[in-house]
């Protein structure tokens, strides 16, 4: 399978499309374009952004083409071993999961735009990009001639977002034999010694909480735009990230270090370590799964504490950050009616908008709530000899490696063997039901000395205790599983 990209007008902000389909049989085919893309769990509607399509022989043939769903065509061959679908796409967006090019920049998310032929998913694909001259290309995947690049499959294909412009500014950085590069894209000066600095020392606590990494390479793209922006996108050997305004300074370096963080975990946690629900992924419905609270709630739990873990941020910065978790809980819904499961499960329905009031709640917040609460009742039980690192790094040895998907039963049955006990309590307050979280929550937060204190007006504030025994217990909570040298110390 191939695909030829050009842009023939950038001001008007259209791809032009060329997907060459060999070595066809039978009277007709059918080619999808995915209705969603993973990370975002709702229903996308990309179709609606292309502006024309046709198909045509290798002999120059115009064949019949008919749009069978919202999505989805179907192409009467007329004996043609080889078929171009021809299309436009238009590509103004910019957010993690979007498409976008001007004079400046080509910025493709291949889901939105890259078909398949029905049968055909796990052919490899190679593109050519018509880049303008002194382009440079960031993108996961492999180039392998002038602005060629290979993809395996169609799902590795979608899941390699890519930057190209001559305005890209770059850092590297090895990990345990893991080449790491940062990319930035916008108006701005990085200081590129900090940067990498920071992200190496995150990355290795990463990498060494897990005792290895999935990928040879990865790819850190930023998209930094003059407006406010935080958004960010786990990919199979990169993440995507737009943030903003490009003149935040701290704050703006603060969000690049924690969705950065965040996004780095998923890399284990997600893509590899896979709901069963998502294997393989069905790009033409909606994929229900209940664990996104263990998906996205882990990794979001771990992504501040493994800046803290590393010395990116202190204490100060990582409960401040914990802070957020709980205010937006228990401020926006803290009373609401779901379990995560049930919000986990209805991602697809309303999980990205504001919603009716007390319905549902969020699998970030809430999810990362009950992964500290877990993490903590190990720890204090098992005196700091198990914790939530060892259950993800059973998740990731026997569902990540073989990548066979896990269901929540699985997620269970390791919890437990990691705590060596029945936790129906757990399963049942904190993920099954809708129970009160505070209890729980202050009761794990004493054993590190910490508090949570809701007051009349329904504010919430995160108390440290200077009790001695407490301090120790959460210096081993927030302490690094590897040993920095001196030069990650300074």
């Amino acid at each position: 399978m191939h695909y030829h990209i050009s842009v023939t007008d950038p001001e008007s902000h259209f791809l032009s499309i060329v997907y060459t389909i060999p070595e066809i049989e039978g009277d007709f085919i059918e080619i999808q374009l995915p209705a969603w893309r993973p990370g975002r769990y709702e229903i996308q509607n990309f179709a609606k952004n292309i502006q024309f399509i046709e198909a045509i022989s290798k002999s120059g043939e115009k064949l019949s083409l008919n749009k069978i769903t919202k999505d989805r065509w179907r192409v009467q061959t007329h004996g043609a071993n080889e078929i171009a679908i021809r299309y436009s796409y238009y590509a103004a967006i910019q957010n993690a999961g979007s498409s976008y090019v001007d004079p400046d920049l080509w910025y493709l998310n291949f889901i939105n735009f890259s078909m398949y032929t029905e049968g055909r998913i796990n052919e490899g694909y190679t593109v050519q990009l018509d880049l303008p001259e002194a382009y440079e290309i960031a993108c996961g995947l492999p180039v392998i001639g002038h602005n060629l690049l290979k993809a395996d499959d169609f799902y590795q294909l979608v899941d390699s977002p890519l930057l190209a412009s001559n305005n890209l500014q770059k850092c590297e950085y090895e990990v345990d034999g893991v080449h790491f590069q940062v990319w930035m894209h916008g108006n701005l000066k990085p200081n590129w010694k900090r940067i990498q600095h920071d992200f190496k020392r995150f990355s290795k606590e990463q990498v060494a909480t897990m005792q290895g990494f999935p990928e040879s390479n990865y790819h850190f793209l930023n998209l930094i735009l003059p407006t406010a922006f935080y958004h960010g996108v786990e990919h199979r050997n990169s993440t995507m990230v737009v943030l903003g305004p490009d003149d935040e300074g701290e704050g703006l370096y603060t969000d690049l270090l924690g969705v950065s963080s965040h996004e780095l975990f998923h890399a284990w946690n997600l893509i590899r370590i896979r709901p069963l629900e998502f294997l393989p992924y069905d790009f033409t419905r909606e994929n229900y799964f209940g664990t996104c609270f263990v998906a996205e709630g882990c990794t979001t739990y771990y992504g501040d504490l493994f800046l803290k873990r590393s010395g990116v941020f202190d204490e100060e910065a990582y409960l401040k950050e914990l802070q957020v978790y709980l205010k937006r809980h228990f401020e926006q819904s803290g009373s609401s009616k779901q379990s995560l499961v049930e919000s986990s499960f209805d991602l697809w329905l309303d999980g990205y908008e504001k919603g009716i009031p007390d319905r549902k709640v969020s699998v970030y917040h809430k999810g990362a709530l009950v992964a500290l609460i877990l993490d903590l009742f190990i720890r204090k039980k098992t005196n700091h000899a198990q914790s939530l690192d060892d259950v993800m790094r059973l998740l990731w040895q026997r569902f990540g490696k073989p990548f066979i998907g896990y269901t929540l039963q699985d997620y269970i049955d390791i919890v437990e063997e990691v705590a060596g006990e029945r936790l129906e309590w757990y399963w049942e307050e904190c993920i099954l039901s809708s129970f009160p979280l505070e209890g729980r929550l202050n009761e794990a937060l004493a054993f590190v000395g910490l508090q949570m204190t809701t007051f009349s007006n329904g504010n919430t504030q995160l108390q440290v205790h200077d009790d001695f025994r407490a301090k120790i217990q959460r210096d081993k909570w927030l302490a690094s599983v590897q040993a920095l040298s001196e030069d990650e110390e300074e």
